[in-house]
């Protein structure tokens, strides 16, 4: 699994900021297996007369497989995103994006050489404008259509190797879902056989990288659809909490009246429809989610199982995390001991940093507490609550 996550996030890293752009879904980019889309300035494939970029054959790894996933050609992941396209972009200096027309993160300006300095900040240091301009950005990202990008409906097989293409729209925020979703669905095998054990983003030395290019992407298609320039993904600092601090109308939505499963209806997160929940019957249909809405977010924080996370994570614990010395140790996967990545993510005894999974500490211990929407890794980017969380893991 770790070689998969590996180059799932490398390739994240370099040629794409999304899964699948728009401007390549269709069948003679698929047929082609080339996705080098013209750059608006010059009207060149990747703004090569610009010198942003190139069209190049992709690199892929030449390094051995791991024995974590015992299959070889049957998921449209494997080498990504060979399966689909060969060629793609390969961008130039500070440049970026899937037609090079974006600047690197952290850089500005029209040839992307400005530096610029961007810092997030605790949810409860905003003034009450800069908390409401927060969660009105997260409602537009719900309710606009994203511009660039749409997600799979059907596997490479199911199109018919390219010739069938089967995409979708989608806004902002539920492709983000979609792309956590997709990053950590089953494989389909072929009829009803699935192959579980197996996660592009969790449970490897990715996890923290694959995340933090995550929430990068996330804040710049919101600071594209805001103008917003300046705008950061808040975090919820939730050491020694005693309880869902965030969670109150006021922020991301208080507890249900009479349904503690559900939001208050006094908070427009509790109109909010979810997508990507439903594994088992992706899986029995050999299907892909669809974003095909599924109900309201479910949260319920507090209500799950003590005997696997007895409270929220102390300070102690975070401390002692961070004194590891070690990024990655041994089988490098949620029976890792001594890691610095798996005491993070929350396999590892937050005390000890000894592999213990039948408890859930740090990071996995906040999803585990929320008990609802957050709790199911695949459609755990639902809830809101998810960007604070992982911008404070970050």
């Amino acid at each position: 699994m770790l070689l998969f996550a590996m180059g799932f996030l490398l390739v994240i890293l370099q040629p794409s900021s999304g899964q699948f752009p728009r401007a390549c879904a269709n069948t003679e980019s698929l047929l082609k297996k080339e996705c080098c889309p013209p750059w608006d300035g010059d009207g060149s494939p990747c703004g090569e007369l610009s010198s942003r970029g190139f069209c190049q054959n992709i690199l892929l790894s030449q390094a051995p497989l791991g024995p974590q996933f015992p299959f070889s050609g049957v998921d449209d992941r494997e080498d990504w995103p060979s399966v689909f396209y060969n060629r793609t972009c390969i961008c130039e200096g500070n440049f970026m994006g899937f037609n090079c027309g974006e600047c690197k993160f952290g850089f500005s300006g029209l040839n992307c050489t400005e530096r610029r300095l961007r810092t997030r900040r605790n949810i409860f240091q905003l003034t009450t404008s800069e908390k409401d301009r927060f969660l009105a950005y997260l409602n537009l990202a719900k309710n606009t259509p994203s511009q660039d990008y749409v997600i799979a409906t059907g596997t490479y097989i199911q199109m018919n190797n390219g010739s069938n293409p089967m995409f979708r729209n989608i806004n902002v925020y539920d492709l983000f879902v979609w792309m956590h979703y997709y990053a950590s669905r089953d494989t389909l095998l072929g009829g009803s056989n699935v192959w579980r054990d197996i996660d592009f983003a969790h449970e490897a030395p990715g996890f923290l990288p694959w995340h933090r290019v995550f929430l990068l992407l996330w804040e710049r298609e919101i600071q594209k659809i805001t103008g917003d320039e300046n705008f950061t993904i808040p975090y919820w600092d939730w050491r020694d909490a005693e309880d869902c601090v965030v969670c109150t109308d006021e922020y991301m939505g208080g507890r249900h009246p009479t349904n503690p499963n559900l939001l208050s209806p006094a908070s427009f997160f509790s109109s909010w429809q979810v997508i990507c929940t439903r594994s088992e019957e992706y899986n029995s249909r050999e299907a892909l989610c669809n974003a095909t809405s599924e109900g309201p977010i479910l949260r319920n924080p507090g209500n799950n199982d003590k005997s696997r996370t007895p409270r929220l994570p102390s300070s102690a614990e975070v401390e002692f995390c961070l004194s590891l010395t070690q990024y990655e140790s041994g089988p490098m996967d949620k029976m890792a001991n001594y890691s610095f990545r798996n005491t993070l993510e929350g396999f590892a005894d937050p005390r000890t940093a000894i592999s213990n999974i039948s408890q859930s500490g740090l990071h996995n211990a906040l999803h585990i507490y929320m008990n609802g929407s957050m709790s199911q890794v695949q459609g755990s980017a639902n809830d809101p609550i998810f960007v604070l969380h992982h911008a404070f893991v970050d």
